[in-house]
């Protein structure tokens, strides 16, 4: 199913309830993609989040040059992909052809929209020079938002099938799926 636009005062929502992300960059041809679990969303209007992104690494390098950058929401379905992409560095070749891991094009930034997610947000840097280089510490302001509309809608994510659930990094390989969402009335 093609992703739906989401409006920009509801971009906040893909990321407020703290998912593993894919982060993809793009410059002078060449791309590459990784994982990263420190993420957030910032602010509303305009829509910002913040990501961290080491010093050694390409898609440090490519977003750097190109001050641009995506992060998608993955699914259950592609963890063993998320976990690839963050164990090997995209200098060796291009971890999208390398993994099977397929690349939309992204609507406002050179950035690929990584196939098999279930939420993308297309960012422009936003420079902050200390804390990229103090703490690793990327905002980005959101240009574009787009989820799959079977689990995102209405502003919200109502999670279905396994494979469409948002996953949380631990650590040495272990993930959480979100669970079941519920409301509270008060």
């Amino acid at each position: 199913m093609p992703p739906a636009a989401i409006p920009l005062a509801h971009a906040y929502r893909l990321l407020n309830h703290g998912p593993t992300v894919l982060v993809s960059s793009a410059h002078a041809g060449r791309r590459n993609v990784m994982a990263a679990a420190w993420n957030m969303p910032l602010d509303f209007d305009p829509p910002k989040v913040a990501v961290v992104i080491d010093k050694s690494t390409f898609t440090r390098e490519l977003i750097e040059a190109s001050g641009e950058f995506v992060l998608a929401v993955p699914g259950r379905a592609i963890a063993g992909q998320v976990l690839a992409v963050g164990s090997r560095s995209g200098r060796d070749g291009d971890k999208f052809a390398a993994l099977g891991l397929e690349a939309l094009p992204a609507s406002r930034v050179a950035a690929p929209l990584p196939a098999g997610c279930i939420g993308w947000l297309e960012c422009r840097v936003i420079p902050e020079p200390h804390i990229q280089q103090a703490y690793d510490l990327f905002l980005g302001e959101v240009l574009a938002a787009w989820a799959d509309p079977a689990v995102f809608s209405d502003g919200r994510w109502h999670f279905g099938a396994e494979g469409e659930r948002s996953i949380h990094y631990v650590a040495g390989g272990q993930f959480f799926a979100t669970g079941e969402a519920f409301d509270v009335k008060g």
